[in-house]
């Protein structure tokens, strides 16, 4: 089942005293009641249908109503096609990380970013590494640093409990693009 037919109002459902009717080839009727609008539909085999019920009066056009709703599905499609979904990934840290475990997570932290995703950075303490946050902070604004080229920091929500969250947001590709342009026509400048 078509997800708009239960909205849009067609024929003899168009309950409004008055309408503003538009032909079959887009010309403007007028101001009409709405059973000379549908006389005129049935004429042309066509069906009446509400576009703009939200105008006063409403607009009904004259039209093919099974067209009609393939062009509104068509055109959804569409608008989903070109929508690009932004997923937070999270990656999780802690005091005691490793060299190689710290460049395997930065790289996986690059490529998120590259994407366009954003990053959700969680270091926990364990046990009595609580105590020590200081470490845990460094290795926080290290991970940060080492991205800046990739993402800066969105929010820093600070420690919760044995935890420490912060969200890391994409850099624009325009932002690169402009800085490596700038770059170059220093160097020019200078020879």
């Amino acid at each position: 089942m078509n997800p708009y037919s239960h909205r849009i109002r067609i024929n003899e459902f168009i309950r409004s005293p008055q309408i503003r009717l538009i032909g079959a080839k887009g010309e403007q009727i007028g101001i009409v009641d709405p059973r000379e609008g549908l006389r005129r539909a049935r004429e042309e085999g066509l069906d009446l249908v509400e576009v703009a019920p939200q105008a006063k009066p409403p607009v009904c056009r004259i039209l093919d109503f099974g067209k009609y709703l393939y062009a509104l599905n068509k055109k959804e499609k569409e608008s989903r096609k070109k929508h690009k979904v932004i997923e937070v990934k999270e990656i999780k840290l802690t005091s005691k990380i490793d060299e190689h475990d710290y460049q395997t997570k930065l790289g996986h932290a690059k490529r998120f970013l590259e994407k366009g995703n954003r990053i959700k950075l969680t270091l926990f303490f364990r046990g009595r590494e609580i105590t020590h946050i200081d470490i845990g902070e460094k290795v926080i604004q290290r991970f940060i640093a080492d991205l800046a080229d990739w993402g800066g920091l969105e929010r820093n929500d600070g420690l919760e409990g044995k935890a420490i969250h912060m969200y890391i947001a994409p850099k624009l590709a325009t932002s690169k693009k402009g800085g490596s342009n700038s770059n170059k026509s220093a160097e020019t400048q200078d020879q």
